[in-house]
């Protein structure tokens, strides 16, 4: 018997959860990047696992008591883990390396301290910070080192004397040239560190970056342009914009929420049109974002030459676009536009079939022109879960189906100062 769209969607989210139960060190709380032999753990997933043990709780996916434990292992060992500019080291001037060794917690394969994945780490923390409100010594704990670690971090520093933020730093060769500019998922960066009451990012860097905007016309619909799906979503996990805006949304007269309705209209739309004319893409098979795929390769397919492409950031509508269809990216749409995404998930399970055999409910992606067949008969399907992908379907589930982690964020004191620093105002930042 089929099961109601609500329970389906409580079996995609509780199955997706099980993630972070399963592919964390409890020693640490490191959560693992992805599900492939001796990888390390990421920031980011582990900031989405932070965020996500409270919805675990309220959905009776996991004990309060197990919660907490993981909880502070997860603060305890980012607040003692060695800070400085060591190659080795854990983190630096409160920002921490994008991938950490599981075990050590150590910076692995020499990657950037990351300012972006350090947001979603501590926007994680703050989540434990808000929920965790208990008298109990443990509860007490949690907020004190959520609130230790944000107040930590030196957002000005990571400025590197510009007005925008800086992608990272690396101990070999300093700052990373590029900076967080264009319209993405770095608006919780900044919302973030204007809010610290300790070392904010300086009056101007918002501005700054909006300045570099690009607002955009495809397929009969006006919006702020920015290519990957997922950039539209990760900032509304922890944010709820409705209803309140910035100066650029107010002078346009829609707010971050509409623009992410749009921005997933446009990629339906872009699947229906289907220009590159790839397997499989319509109504209800659409989701293009920065992703695994099933390349390097370049294939000769009915006469077309065809480049596919492994991770990379892909878009809509100015590509790259291989074909490669992630069903996470239209999960987490769906606050913004159910209509469309409700029949896309059913799609996805009913059609292709994509939660058989898994364990943790959707793999990575799918490719339905690339012709290497795996265990799915109908197509190629990455053999990974992702960390940054699971968080966002338990989280925008969650928001979809009751508003709870919107509703605790906005008891965040730091949030709200900082979106109002940003120039936000209106709905809930007015009461």
């Amino acid at each position: 018997m089929k099961l109601s769209t609500d329970a389906e969607l409580r079996l995609l989210q509780h199955e997706t959860f099980a993630y972070f139960l399963h592919e964390a060190n409890p020693e640490n709380g490191l959560v693992i990047d992805k599900t492939a032999p001796g990888w390390p753990a990421s920031i980011a997933a582990t900031g989405l696992a932070l965020t996500a043990y409270p919805v675990g709780v309220e959905c009776g996916f996991m004990s309060r008591k197990a919660a907490i434990e993981r909880t502070l292992a997860t603060l305890r060992f980012f607040w003692n883990s060695p800070q400085g500019p060591e190659p080795d080291a854990t983190g630096y001037q409160g920002f921490y390396y994008h991938f950490l060794d599981m075990q050590t917690g150590r910076r692995a394969w020499q990657c950037e301290l990351s300012t972006v994945d350090t947001a979603f780490l501590l926007a994680g923390a703050l989540t434990a910070g808000v929920y965790f409100r208990g008298d109990a010594v443990d509860e007490q704990e949690i907020r004190k080192l959520a609130d230790e670690l944000y107040r930590r971090a030196d957002w000005h520093w990571a400025q590197n004397g510009g007005d925008t933020v800086t992608h990272g730093w690396k101990p070999e060769s300093g700052f990373i040239k590029y900076r967080w500019e264009g319209y993405d998922e770095a608006l919780l960066l900044y919302i973030l560190g204007l809010g610290s009451p300790t070392y904010p990012l300086s009056e101007g860097s918002y501005a700054a970056w909006a300045s570099t905007y690009e607002w955009k016309h495809s397929y009969g619909i006006d919006y702020l342009y920015a290519g990957p799906l997922f950039t539209h979503q990760l900032s509304h996990i922890w944010v709820d914009f409705r209803g309140i805006q910035d100066a650029f949304m107010r002078a346009k007269g829609i707010d971050y929420f509409e623009n992410s309705r749009r921005a997933t209209y446009v990629q339906q739309r872009y699947a229906i049109d289907n220009p590159l004319k790839f397997n499989g893409y319509g109504e209800c098979c659409w989701g293009i974002t920065a992703s695994d795929g099933p390349g390097p390769d370049s294939l000769k397919i009915n006469g077309i030459v065809r480049q596919f492409y492994d991770y990379i950031g892909r878009g809509v509508p100015f590509g790259p676009d291989d074909g490669t269809v992630a069903p996470w990216a239209v999960v987490a749409s769906l606050p913004f536009a159910p209509e469309i995404v409700l029949p896309a998930i059913d799609h996805f399970i009913h059609e292709v079939k994509l939660k058989n055999a898994n364990p943790y409910g959707f793999k990575a992606t799918f490719n339905l022109t690339h012709p290497e067949k795996t265990s799915n008969p109908y197509s190629w399907v990455s053999p990974w879960h992702y960390g940054l992908n699971q968080g966002p379907i338990v989280l925008m589930i969650e928001n979809y189906r009751t508003g709870l982690l919107w509703q605790w964020m906005k008891q965040c004191p730091y949030l709200s100062s900082g979106l109002r620093r940003a120039g936000f105002g209106g709905g809930w930042l007015s009461s």
